[in-house]
Order: structure tokens, then C-alpha cells, then sequence
């Protein structure tokens, strides 16, 4: 598993983002699927455990739909897309899982019909 400092440049201060990236993940903040905004509503502002979430954060190469660094816990919000793109999906998760991260995948029906429930799930990550 690797140091605090290696997630730090993955996912931290020290970590450079390129600027497509950065401009990216700005732009993924401003068009959030309601899936997205119902699970920020809950995480957002230390809401859930005193754990600080951040919304599109940016992760190495990639933009994870919320981020606690204190945790290394990315959690991803899926959409009907991502039946199409399982491997994509599973690159990406591998990639993480492998610089110490770890990843949780709720789909929107999920966040949408069953909040608590989700909610359950990061509560219960965030106490491993």
C-alpha cells in the first residue's frame, strides 16, 4: 500500500493537474446528474461521520465523482453509460485499488430510490 505522501501526489496538495483535467472537473461540478446532487447533499459540509467529501475531485489521471482523502475513499456514482463501459470502469478501479485507494460504486437507481441505504454503505467503508 502506498504512503500517504504517494496518495498526496495522486490526490492531494502535492498533486499536479493537468489543465484540460482541472478545467474538467470544474465543468463536471456545474452539471452534476441529480443522482450526484442528492449523495452531495448528504456528504457535503462534514455531513456524513465529520468525513470531508470533495465533488469531482481529481485523483491521478482521473476524476472521481466524490473523494475523501482522509479515508483515500473514492466513491462513484454510476449512470445507464456505465453498463457500456464496464472495462473503462474496471481500468480505472484497478488503477486506484493499486495506489492505495479505495473505490465504492453505488449506481444512481441506487442513490435515488434507496439513500440510506447508500449512505449505510460509506458510513460502514469509512469505518474500516
Amino acid at each position: 500500500m502506498p504512503e500517504n505522501d504517494d496518495i498526496s501526489i495522486l490526490a492531494g496538495r502535492a498533486r499536479t493537474i493537468p489543465d484540460p483535467l482541472l478545467e474538467r472537473a470544474r465543468e463536471l461540478r456545474h452539471v452534476q446528474t441529480p443522482a450526484e446532487d442528492m449523495l452531495w447533499e448528504r456528504l457535503g459540509g462534514r455531513r456524513l461521520g465529520g468525513a470531508k467529501f470533495r465533488r469531482q475531485h481529481n485523483v491521478g489521471p482521473f476524476i472521481a465523482d466524490f473523494y475523501c482523502h482522509a479515508y483515500n475513499l473514492i466513491i462513484e456514482v454510476d449512470g445507464g453509460i456505465h453498463a457500456l463501459q464496464t472495462e473503462r470502469d474496471s481500468v480505472r478501479d484497478e488503477w486506484a485499488v493499486s495506489h492505495g485507494f479505495r473505490v465504492l460504486r453505488v449506481t444512481n437507481d441506487e442513490v435515488c430510490g434507496e439513500i440510506e441505504s447508500v449512505l449505510a454503505k460509506i458510513a460502514a467503508d469509512l469505518d474500516r
